[in-house]
């Protein structure tokens, strides 16, 4: 009513100015006119809403403060004033203004809005009247009169940019509360806004935040993120619409922001992520899109919104859009994997099931997703170890070694070495040195050398200081595990060898040149090159290099300290020089890595024999530490033996002589052996010392220490004879049978000086094994054996005669290793009575009174015996077919721990080419075995021995001579002799019987035929036609052998013409057939094998022991072969006279040349699994197993192997179903020992 009353009296046009304010014009000054507009300020600012007299009485001053005239003068400070006029009025006649026109409304708040710009210049004389004007508009909210106006888009879009452009970082935080309060009350407020309104609201800010993007400044960044935050709640279902319509329906005309909608999605995420809660489903609809590109895009903006530090929408959410870590497209899958990296270490709580996801991407075939995994895995790691602990050791197995190797490594640094998480960290990844040394049984020379320089950068740091980094190799030994420790010295030995070659080189370079000089270089540059990565390019360096070395003599300089025996870090860095020959250089230089504190480990194994060493800091017992610090130093006494040589050294090595351990006193004896050639000599106050201890080792210690003790005195004292004859005479004369636990040290002794001096002690050691060995330990069971059904009982278990039994064996064996002739045909008869103890399952009398066990020790013993002599030609000529194939028996024996310790016997004479090649064949029997990982086991050793000697043939090729001995092919004659003679091939046309045939022929054709090298599918082809031109040699006339020999051939043919395209070539050469083997081709073809005979089912253990039906049809033995016929000269007395011994063989002449007699020896039984296998599955039994036994370095070490022929870490045991059989008469065995020694 009063409103309706002011609004006549504006009729009457009089206008009333505040007391002392004259009438304002265009007829006064502007200073005139901005003197009295600050006294109309002053009024209006101090009247308030309940003055109705004062409103009613300037209600027309009010109008006329709003005509043009004010609106659009020119003076800025006129302008200012009259807007905070405006406002005040506003505020006073709230809530509802004095103007009705809406075009006046309009022009008044973009009046308003203009002089809002004042606010820039914070340093202006009126920013406080325009601070006045914002705080007045924002508290009042006088801008949401403009709800009610057509134009109010205009209105609102207008006042939202100025604000925009106005912010700067000179207004305090009132300035930014009072825009934000502006500005949200307009969205806020409102409820009776059309939709339309707010659309365009929505579009002001998305517009504003996009020149935000542009790099508009912070504060205006800031001003929009919290106007967002405040009106969140409102704005919320708009949002919502907005990119339902973008991305379901693909509206992209519903604004010019639909180009950066996903820009657009993560500002506002970053904002408050509750503005997008229902826009994620959308995004996750978008995962399934077909174009690629627009998944690429989701899957940015995914990674980005979820792998932020303090984003929760991975937690409240379902990771349903992990689901691209499969996509087809590579971009994305690379995408996934480099979000969950950040995603990992971001939020710990999902690392399970991102650690997954990275599993499965690990075997990507895109080499740069595998890596970003790996990346990924070893950076979460180096933050938390505990995020992705499970999954580093398969990190290994991935197909991106290089990286996972490099990422482990690190880690091993920072959590074990620098213990940056404590112990317990530590101990967690302790594992990891382990796994890294493995990779060193490699084949790719790659792997081995980035192994070698992992070793010197993370495991042992070459930038530490000497002690640090000698205690830091200490200990690493002391942890490793059998495996890595093997690994560790191959590295060392292949790098000394290295370093070996490149003296050898160096020598070369030196002689006069000529042809001979030419093709030795060329031989070595070839060797040397083998040892770098990628041998076709370096090979050109290494000749540029020798080249040069033969012109600068500087260089070659620096090679020649760089090999020597005591070159020290510091000279071997100055000579290392980047040039392209660094990495050669380098490897070379890594091998002296641990030299120059060489004194330092002395020092530190001291310390743990006094006790005064931190050993249970490091986790290390100090007895491990100490047995360690001795391998240790005796690995590095084989390469660097010149570094031993002091006296601070070798007292150190008498005191650990001394010391209960017996681990610790075999190291130091091992290490003296190796360096103390020179010792007599430079100290001969040690060796006065030193000489009765090894006396003594050797008389009373154990079988390992005497072992080492006689070979220490071999190697170190010129007067050895005289020092032999000391420790022989009195254990010659004190061997007593009584006492057997005191019989095995003096028979080690003996055996090892029957082999080191043989001349010297030829008639006493006849005499010995004649009367002694034979007669009185290996022919009488004096102490009867436990009765057990276990084929296989622990070291400690054995009884000591059986081990006196073994020792007996090795003393025999020994000494013909020393004679190296068999002119007294001692040969023969040793090999008769290691084939007697096979024939009778190890039991050599007979008489029941030897346990299982037992019998199990001394099968192995006897077939590893066949296996040394066979590694001399003297002693492998004598060996009768019949024995090889005994032999080759054992590697099928009914005990698992036989058959392990033999198969890797058997593997190291192979590996050392000692053995004959006849002898590989004996692999193709593994394939029945019913242990998996022994017929891994088996294929391993068979692919290592394949390819050593292919490659052998490479770098030898002068050898041709010797082809028929070294070319792995000729194995196939021999392994399909060894199975024509097989004892459970009973019936020839059996089809369960071929079909193992077949499957031990697949299991040797698989590894030849993996590569046609020169055409040889054909020469084998060759090889299996030309023995069917052939009779079996062993048993020419017997017409079943043969016929066996041809159905072999047979099964032979069919794995070649089905597995090979090229195998009807012509072959490269004619095969040579062995002629022990195999008679000469006949003349005609022989015919194809009848199939008359009925199949029988099954199969049968045993050989019969003749060839007819009647024999077939008994149940066969399996094991059993006929001893070699001897001559009448072999009737001579080998072992000396004994009248007892002659008067037996006398009655029983006619038995001198009969085969032994059949024992109950055979193979374990298949299980039903490995029954259903066959050769057509192929690639059978190629589980990753330990890596084969490494080859050690000479003979002696052989020896030392031997020592633990009869030693299980296991107790497994297969045994066989139904053994049956009877044992032979115990008489008939006696005369048949009896006559083999005479």
């Amino acid at each position: 009513e009063s409103m309706a009353h002011s609004k006549n009296r504006a009729t009457d046009g009089k206008i009333t100015y505040p007391p002392g304010v004259k009438e304002i014009s265009d007829k006064i000054s502007k200073e005139e006119m901005v003197r009295r507009l600050k006294m109309v300020v002053k009024t209006f600012m101090d009247m308030d809403q309940d003055s109705e007299e004062e409103k009613e009485l300037y209600l027309n001053l009010a109008l006329h403060l709003a005509s043009d005239f004010f609106l659009k003068h020119p003076d800025k400070d006129v302008r200012l004033l009259v807007a905070c006029c405006l406002a005040d009025i506003f505020r006073i006649y709230a809530p509802e203004a004095p103007y009705t026109s809406p075009d006046k409304l309009k022009d008044i708040f973009m009046f308003i809005t203009r002089q809002l710009k004042g606010l820039e210049d914070t340093k202006s004389a009126q920013f406080n009247r325009y601070f006045y004007l914002l705080e007045n508009i924002a508290w009042v909210k006088s801008y949401n009169i403009c709800f009610e106006l057509e134009d109010s888009n205009e209105i609102f879009t207008q006042l939202y940019r100025t604000l925009f452009q106005v912010i700067n970082n000179g207004h305090n935080q009132k300035v930014h509360m009072h825009m934000v309060d502006l500005m949200s009350s307009i969205v806020c407020e409102g409820d009776s806004v059309s939709q339309e309104l707010l659309d365009t609201v929505l579009k002001i800010n998305f517009s504003l935040l996009h020149l935000v993007f542009q790099n508009l400044n912070k504060q205006a960044y800031d001003l929009a993120k919290a106007l967002l935050k405040r009106t969140a709640q409102a704005i919320e279902p708009y949002i919502t619409n907005f990119f339902n319509q973008v991305l379901m329906l693909g509206k992209t005309s519903v604004s010019d922001l639909s180009e950066h909608v996903f820009d657009l999605i993560l500002e506002l995420y970053n904002i408050d992520s509750h503005l997008l809660l229902s826009v994620l489903p959308q995004l996750e609809f978008k995962l399934k899109s077909n174009d690629n590109d627009e998944r690429l895009q989701v899957v940015k903006l995914l990674a980005k919104m979820f792998g932020a530090k303090d984003s929760d929408s991975c937690t409240t959410r379902p990771i349903t859009c992990f689901s691209v870590f499969n996509d087809i497209h590579v971009p994305v899958r690379l995408e996934c994997v480099k979000f969950a990296s950040h995603c990992l270490m971001n939020h710990p709580d999902l690392a399970k099931d991102l650690t997954e996801y990275l599993k499965v991407r690990s075997h990507d075939p895109e080499e740069a997703i595998r890596h970003d995994v790996i990346v990924s895995i070893v950076t979460a790691s180096k933050k938390d170890l505990s995020l992705v602990n499970d999954h580093l050791p398969g990190c290994l197995y991935w197909r991106v070694r290089k990286e996972a190797m490099m990422g482990l490594a690190q880690i091993y640094k920072k959590y074990a070495l620098q213990a940056e998480a404590g112990k317990e960290a530590a101990k967690q990844i302790s594992w990891i040195k382990d796994k890294l040394l493995h990779i060193y049984y490699q084949n790719s020379i790659d792997d081995r050398l980035l192994v070698e320089r992992i070793f010197a950068q993370y495991l042992v740091p070459h930038n530490l200081e000497t002690t640090e980094r000698m205690k830091c190799l200490y200990y690493l030994y002391a942890t490793l595990d059998g495996n890595a420790v093997k690994a560790l010295n191959e590295m060392w030995k292949c790098q000394n060898m290295l370093r070996h070659n490149v003296k050898d080189l160096l020598d070369l370079i030196k002689q006069p040149k000529s042809d001979s000089y030419n093709k030795a270089v060329f031989s070595k540059v070839m060797v040397i090159t083998r040892n770098l990565p990628d041998p076709g390019k370096t090979q050109d360096f290494v000749k540029k290099l020798a080249q040069v070395l033969e012109e600068d003599e500087k260089i070659r300089k620096q090679l020649e300290t760089l090999v020597s025996p005591s070159c020290s870090c510091k000279q071997a860095e100055v000579c290392v020089v980047k040039d392209s020959t660094c990495s050669y250089r380098h490897r070379i230089h890594q091998s002296h890595s641990f030299i120059s504190f060489f004194s330092a480990l002395i020092k530190q194994v001291n310390k743990s024999i006094e006790g005064t060493a931190d050993d249970e800091d490091e986790g290390v017992p100090t007895e491990q530490a100490i047995r360690a610090g001795l391998e240790l130093l005796k690995v590095l006494s084989f390469t660097h033996p010149v570094s031993f040589h002091s006296a601070e050294t070798f007292e150190s090595l008498l005191g650990c002589l001394k010391m209960e351990d017996e681990k610790v006193a075999e190291a130091a004896l091992q290490i003296f052996k190796n360096t103390g050639n020179k010792l007599e000599e430079s100290f001969p106050h040690i060796k006065s010392v030193l000489l009765p201890v090894l006396q003594h080792k050797a008389k009373k210690g154990s079988p390992r220490q005497a072992k080492y003790a006689i070979h220490c005195i071999h190697a170190m004292f010129s007067n050895r004879d005289t020092h032999f004859a000391q420790i022989f005479e009195p254990l010659h004369k004190s061997l007593d049978t009584d006492n057997m636990e005191q019989l095995i040290t003096p028979l080690t002794t003996l055996g090892h000086l029957a082999m080191l001096a043989p001349e010297q002690f030829a008639a006493p050691l006849k005499s010995l094994v004649a009367n002694f060995i034979v007669k009185d330990l290996l022919m009488n069971d004096r102490i009867p054996g436990k009765k057990t059904t276990k084929l296989w009982v622990p070291d400690d278990e054995v009884s000591p005669e059986t081990l006196a039994k073994i020792q007996g064996l090795k003393l025999m064996v020994r000494w013909l290793l020393g004679v190296k002739n068999n002119q007294s045909k001692s040969g023969n008869s040793t090999l008769r009575m290691l084939t007697a103890i096979l024939s009778s399952d190890g039991d050599l009398t007979e008489q029941g009174k030897i346990g299982k066990p037992d019998m199990s020790r001394l099968r192995l013993a006897a077939g590893c015996a066949i296996l040394r002599l066979s590694q001399e030609p003297c002693y492998h000529e004598i060996i009768a077919l019949e024995q090889y194939q005994l032999c080759a028996l054992v590697i099928n024996d009914e005990c698992y721990q036989v058959r392990q310790a033999f198969a890797q016997k058997l593997h190291k004479g192979l590996c050392r080419l000692r053995l004959p090649l006849e002898y590989l064949a004996v692999f193709t029997l593994c394939a029945k075995d019913p242990v998996k990982e022994r017929r891994a086991h088996a294929r391993q050793c068979l692919v290592k021995n394949i390819n050593l000697r292919r490659e052998y043939l490479k770098q030898h090729a002068a050898v041709s001579e010797k082809l028929i001995s070294l070319l792995p092919e000729y194995v196939v004659p021999y392994a399909i002799h060894l199975l024509v003679h097989d004892p459970d091939y009973v019936k020839v046309q059996d089809i369960e019987q071929l079909k193992d045939i077949k499957e031990a022929l697949w299991f040797v054709l698989e590894i030849l035929m993996a590569k046609n090298e020169n055409n040889s599918h054909a020469f084998i082809r060759k090889m299996v036609e030309n023995i069917k031109q052939t009779k079996d040699g062993q048993c020419p006339d017997d017409p079943k052998i043969n016929e066996k020999l041809y159905t072999v051939c047979d099964v032979a043919m069919n794995i070649v013409i089905s597995k090979s395209t090229t195998y009807s070539l012509e072959s490269p050469k004619d095969p040579v057939l062995p002629a022990r083997y195999f008679t000469q081709p006949d003349k005609f073809s022989m015919k194809s094998p009848s199939e008359t005979e009925k199949p029988s089912r099954g199969r049968k253990r045993g050989a019969a022991a003749n060839q007819d039906d009647k024999v077939q049809e008994s149940k066969p033995k399996r094991g059993q072969k006929k001893a070699a016929n001897t001559s009448t000269d072999d009737a001579e007395d080998q072992w000396g006279e004994d009248s007892s011994m002659a008067e037996a063989s006398m009655e029983t002449e006619d038995e001198q040349n009969s085969p032994p007699k059949r024992g109950r020896r055979g193979r374990p039984p298949k299980s039903a699994a490995s029954k259903d296998e066959t050769p057509s599955k192929g690639r059978r039994g190629r589980r990753k197993t330990a890596p084969p036994a490494d080859e050690e370095n000479e003979e002696e070490q052989e020896e030392e192997e031997d020592d633990e022929d009869d030693a299980g870490s296991e107790n497994i045991e297969v045994k066989p179903k139904g053994r049956r059989g009877r044992k032979p008469r115990l008489v008939a065995a006696y005369i048949y020992i009896y006559m083999t020694l005479i």
